[in-house]
């Protein structure tokens, strides 16, 4: 969505004069949208709303950045608003409404979603993810709830000890499906769908639309409304790319030179390894730049309390890696740096579209080195686009490190993604709670 920098006027005007307002949305969910200060819906919400509004099945392709969640949490929340006095009142550990998604960040995020615009509306709603209490999540079950939203191995956990059902479920969503295949949730999907009612409404939104997908899809959308408002490996149109060509042993120099030197007070950076991000946020810290690392081995906690604190201004730099990263919202962020290029050319899509959000500009920036060059080149052919390389004065390919060998943090070397159990393709090291 369009965010308005300013407001002026009461909401009701805003309301009234929203584009929101043709969509078929209730005065409850413009006043809600209002308050967050948008202006226009974006192409996703605009295709995908009026559908799912008409209880359609949905099939929908959009990149990270693009509206998506509000695309379906808007009509989800009004579809279940419209029945709740005949459904009557939240059941304990009874949802009418499932959301899977693939990661704990985005779990949280959608969910979040879910209270901010469903705010006005008499709707429950509660998180379910691994890495934390378990204990907690079935309190929040037991005071009733009608829509759970989820990462697939906690869920089942929840299922297993019987203290969730999911009978009544209106509405299922699973969203960023690309990536729940990626991360070897198949299974885990395909458990949980034989779990849900026949007679249901899904939708399912990913990035990409793979066969696989395809054929996912086909196993439990019934005549679905296809919508998709971006091609395959579609960069964010926002975000200025740039390359930098660069040794190796000279990355972590100059990422800090970057930052410094430009005044950057706000980076996301990714590499590739969990060793990594925390070996690169170590000695960022100890050249002054404060940073810190997310990654699947950080308790949940720890994820949390970070990204709340890079959120609020009191860190300079996130480092992440790519199944950390999802789900990752953080208004206005301006620089994102690959300090690893990803193996699979899909995710430089979607770290790249964690800047560049809600209409605002961003830039991205790899650094590559002469063995990610072939990658850099594969990136280049899903985009349609060449990326600019811009060799930084002073860190010319080939010049020495200045400091001895080992001092910076090197690279890690490219390994092939591992098939699982079922022959799908997961990352090493995938955490199966999310």
């Amino acid at each position: 969505m369009l965010r308005a920098s300013t407001r002026c006027g009461p909401i009701q005007e805003t309301i009234i004069d929203s584009p929101f307002s043709n969509l078929g949305l209730s005065a409850e969910l413009l006043r809600a949208v209002a308050e967050q200060g948008y202006l226009q819906p974006t192409p996703i919400q605009l295709k995908a709303i009026p559908e799912v509004l008409a209880g359609r099945d949905l099939l929908a392709g959009a990149q990270t950045g693009t509206g998506k969640t509000a695309g379906f949490t808007l009509p989800l929340l009004q579809r279940l608003a419209a029945h709740a006095g005949s459904a009557g009142p939240s059941a304990r550990g009874v949802p009418r409404a499932l959301v899977l998604t693939p990661t704990r960040e985005l779990a949280a995020q959608v969910e979040h979603s879910v209270r901010t615009y469903g705010r006005f509306l008499p709707l429950r709603s509660t998180v379910i993810f691994g890495g934390v209490g378990f204990r907690p999540q079935v309190q929040a079950l037991e005071r009733g709830v009608d829509i759970v939203v989820a990462t697939p191995g906690r869920l089942l956990d929840h299922l297993q000890q019987r203290t969730v059902n999911l009978a009544r479920v209106e509405i299922m969503v699973l969203d960023e499906a690309d990536r729940m295949l990626d991360m070897g949730f198949i299974r885990d999907i395909r458990r949980i769908l034989a779990l849900l009612p026949a007679k249901r409404q899904n939708l399912l939104f990913s990035a990409t639309f793979s066969p696989e997908i395809r054929a996912l899809a086909g196993s439990f959308l019934a005549r679905p409304a296809v919508v998709e408002v971006a091609h395959h490996g579609a960069a964010p149109d926002l975000v200025k790319q740039f390359a930098h060509p660069v040794e190796a042993t000279r990355k972590r120099e100059l990422l800090a030179h970057l930052i410094a030197g430009g005044g950057w007070r706000q980076v996301l950076v990714f590499t590739r390894t969990k060793h990594g991000a925390s070996r690169l946020a170590q000695q960022l810290n100890r050249d002054g730049i404060a940073a810190d690392a997310i990654h699947g081995n950080k308790s949940q906690s720890h994820r949390t309390r970070t990204l709340a604190n890079f959120r609020k201004g009191g860190l300079r730099v996130l480092v992440a890696t790519d199944i950390a990263s999802r789900g990752l919202d953080i208004v206005e962020l301006p620089h994102v740096v690959n300090f690893d290029l990803p193996h699979v050319p899909e995710d430089y899509v979607h770290r790249i579209g964690r800047t560049g959000r809600a209409g605002l500009a961003g830039e991205a920036v790899s650094l590559v080195c002469a063995d990610e060059e072939d990658l850099l080149a594969g990136i280049e052919r899903l985009m349609k686009r060449a990326v600019e390389r811009r060799v930084v004065a002073g860190f010319e390919p080939g010049t020495a490190p200045r400091r001895a060998e080992g001092a910076g943090y090197r690279s890690a070397a490219p390994a092939p993604r591992r098939l699982d159990r079922a022959g799908n393709r997961g990352f090493r090291g995938a955490d199966r709670h999310g």
